[in-house]
């Protein structure tokens, strides 16, 4: 099945995720991505502990640069991660991507393509995938920032909780669904 925009005769809505309007799937992701960073900041600090590496860093007059680099990267991280999202529903046939933020999440999304499960799924986990493999790399490559990196990861997977959830929940249904994903909205049809 193929991106369509006009919903195939027979399909109806049969469920919504609305993560802005539902509190308790709200509650659960945001649950879901503290301890996502809560594992990773404590899988990093068994290796190089927080403390001595920002000890090494004032040392060499570079936690300054370090930490501005942390939120800087972060900001740009929240732009980057929805443009990845739109750009995979572009290659996905997608026409017409829109992008926002709502107070509480950045979202890319649609509101005139519906789209196949299994392309569906690859839109929401795109981001985490790609940025996972690009800072992956930045990892080894940056010695000495490796806590500035491992903070954009973390930023990544944890703030992926909501596109992992998503997925969860999606890749359980049905392979003739379509997914129109709004952005922080996604309503699921089927036959």
């Amino acid at each position: 099945m193929k991106t369509v925009q006009v919903l195939p005769d027979g399909y109806i809505e049969r469920c919504t995720i609305d993560l802005q309007k539902n509190k308790k799937e709200a509650v659960i992701v945001n649950v879901l991505s503290a301890l996502i960073a809560l594992v990773m900041f404590a899988m990093m600090e068994r290796k190089l502990p927080f403390m001595k590496w920002t000890d090494e860093m004032l040392a060499a007059k570079q936690l300054i640069p370090a930490l501005a680099a942390i939120v800087v990267g972060m900001l740009i991280y929240v732009i980057l991660h929805e443009f990845t999202h739109g750009a995979v529903m572009r290659l996905m046939g997608g026409k017409q991507v829109r992008y926002g933020f709502t107070g509480m999440y950045a979202y890319a999304g649609s509101e005139e393509d519906y789209f196949p499960k299994r392309q569906y799924l690859c839109i929401a986990l795109a981001p985490v995938l790609v940025w996972g493999i690009i800072f992956l790399i930045m990892q080894l490559l940056f010695t000495g920032w490796e806590w500035v990196v491992w903070f954009l990861q973390i930023a990544n997977v944890g703030g992926a909780a909501g596109d992992i959830y998503v997925s969860a929940k999606v890749s359980r249904m049905s392979s003739t669904i379509l997914v129109r994903d709004t952005g922080v909205s996604m309503t699921v049809f089927d036959a």
